[in-house]
């Protein structure tokens, strides 16, 4: 209609309500459109910018504060272990004393109910014999430290020490000569503390000091004389396949047509809970090698089970809506449900002589369980394609059938950490004198076990505690059936380079330190070899 003019005014009009309907409509309906946040064009310097980073969380406790007697403690689970000394550990001065009425009677020492304001442990039945006790100060230094370490671990820091680096470089060596040189050559965070020393090589102590041993840049070597003649022909056997041959790349695509190297760590406790990334670092000190690592032993930490589907909630068929007032009630008795668990005492478990069976572990997404491939209670997590791990809660002699024909020396071999050879057995007593065995000689703990490692040939790696703790394993071995003269030493005893910095104080007396896998030793099945004689004769 450009350029004409309307035949009449009505149709003008008509026209014009008609295009202000459609206007009037989209004007009045909510323009949803509009509450959208408006589109931004990203340009290509933005790539470069830096993410905003989390700020880090304000810890509970500062480095100047982390100092607390066990019952003032800000932690629920110290508190709880400070009342657990109190009921095991006996008084040091009372058990010495001997000024009772009857000398033929022995008198009951108290328990420990005063706490030192030294080193904030419970150590004494009073403050009166606190204050006589000189052998005290011996140790007050340590237990202060492990208290401080104790809250610092709970103090909600970032722990950078427990940051762990991934794949090393090619090009950069390994050295094995103490924890400070590792853990410069391995890239690990700086250790700026004495305390950050402690943390890490309590977490670590365990996958290195395995790898510290068989590795081929190890600090126990024949100049030394750690290693033995028997034991570099065992370790060279390993070395071949974990590195393999001289001037070979050791990357992953190296370990394509390897055999997995099988590592039995029997009688296993504590390790078997540690995350599989902590064990990830042993793999990773070998790049062209696959491991799968077998926890075996009664106390062998299992997964969590799988969770349980949620129950459904009932239908309004099933159950009428109640009132509102009810609801607000309801909502009341589960608020104060939530509450009341946190309110409750958590539980602690001593380290009495026999220690616990650590908690369940976090169940891994690739956790199976394995019960009806061993027949006893296991599971296997494929953690990596370099790392399987295995675990099974039972004693070694009830899966050794399932091995026994498939051990090689070349890819096999057996870790034991501190398993007590020379403690007295709590459940075996000798037919003769009715004293109790030694648990290397007793038919319920390590009796059965050694001498079947011993006939497979594989070399058995042993740890202990302190340096009582590795004399008393090794003088256990001269009057052990089956053991005694059946073995040749691999590595002789000595210290572990990477032990644990940390003391480990026993609940039953605080009085007993120790540190974790202190000292070193292994050996091996004896090997017989057949000579040929040159000539026949009579004579």
């Amino acid at each position: 209609m450009r350029g004409k003019a309307f035949a009449s005014p009505s149709m003008a009009l008509h026209i014009a309500r008609r295009s202000a309907v459609p206007r009037l409509w989209a004007a009045s309906r909510p323009q949803l459109y509009r509450a959208c946040p408006p589109r931004t064009s990203r340009t290509f310097l933005s790539l470069f910018k830096r993410k905003p980073t989390k700020p880090e969380p304000q810890p509970i406790l500062t480095e100047d504060n982390l100092f607390h007697l066990f019952s003032q403690s800000p932690f629920p689970a110290v508190r709880a272990r400070g009342e657990a000394i109190r009921t095991l550990a006996p008084c040091p001065v009372c058990a010495s004393s001997h000024d009772h009425a009857d000398a033929h009677v022995k008198a009951e020492p108290r328990a420990v109910q005063f706490e030192c304001p030294d080193c904030g442990w419970p150590t004494h039945c009073s403050e009166e014999h606190w204050a006589a006790d000189e052998e005290h100060k011996k140790y007050c230094s340590r237990l202060r430290e492990v208290n401080e370490d104790e809250h610092d671990l709970r103090s909600g820091r970032r722990l950078r020490e427990f940051e762990l680096p991934g794949p090393q470089d090619q090009e950069n060596a390994i050295s094995f000569s103490n924890w400070d040189i590792f853990w410069y050559t391995r890239n690990f965070p700086s250790m700026d503390t004495e305390r950050s020393r402690r943390h890490a090589s309590k977490l670590l102590t365990y996958p290195i000091t395995i790898g510290s041993v068989i590795h081929q840049y190890s600090y126990l070597t024949l100049s030394n004389q750690r290693l033995t003649p028997e034991g570099s022909r065992s370790m060279a056997a390993l070395r071949y396949t974990l590195h393999g041959e001289t001037g070979t790349p050791e990357t992953e695509e190296a370990s394509a047509l390897k055999p997995q190297m099988r590592i039995f760590i029997l009688g296993a406790r504590a390790e078997s809970s540690l995350p599989p990334h902590v064990w990830e670092q042993l793999c990773l000190l070998f790049p062209a090698a696959l491991f799968h690592l077998y926890f075996i032993g009664p106390q062998v930490s299992l997964p969590k089970p799988p969770s349980s589907s949620p129950t459904p909630k009932p239908t309004t068929a099933e159950a009428p809506s109640p009132s509102p007032e009810p609801a607000k009630e309801t909502e009341n008795q589960a608020s104060a449900a939530a509450e009341k668990p946190a309110e409750e005492k958590p539980t602690y478990l001593p380290n009495v002589y026999e220690p616990p069976t650590p908690a369940p572990i976090v169940r891994h997404k690739r956790a199976r369980e394995s019960i009806e491939r061993y027949g006893v209670p296991s599971y296997t997590v494929p953690y990596t394609p370099q790392l399987t791990i295995t675990g099974m809660q039972c004693n070694y002699d009830e899966v050794h059938a399932q091995f026994q024909e498939t051990f090689d020396p070349y890819t096999d071999l057996f870790f034991l950490f501190s398993p007590g050879f020379g403690f007295p057995s709590p459940t075996s007593v000798s037919e003769t004198t009715s004293e109790p065995l030694l648990q290397i000689a007793s038919p319920t703990e390590w009796g059965p076990v050694l001498p079947l490692l011993l006939a497979s040939k594989c070399p058995i790696f042993v740890t202990g505690f302190s340096p009582a703790d590795v004399e008393r394993d090794v003088k256990s071995l001269a009057t052990a059936p089956g053991v005694a003269g059946e073995f040749d030493w691999v590595i002789t005893p000595g210290e572990n380079a990477f032990g644990s910095e940390k003391w480990e104080v026993a609940d039953f007396d605080p009085r007993v330190m120790v540190k974790t896998n202190w000292g070193v030793w292994g050996m091996r099945g004896k090997r017989r070899d057949v000579r040929e004689r040159s000539g026949f004769g009579l004579f």
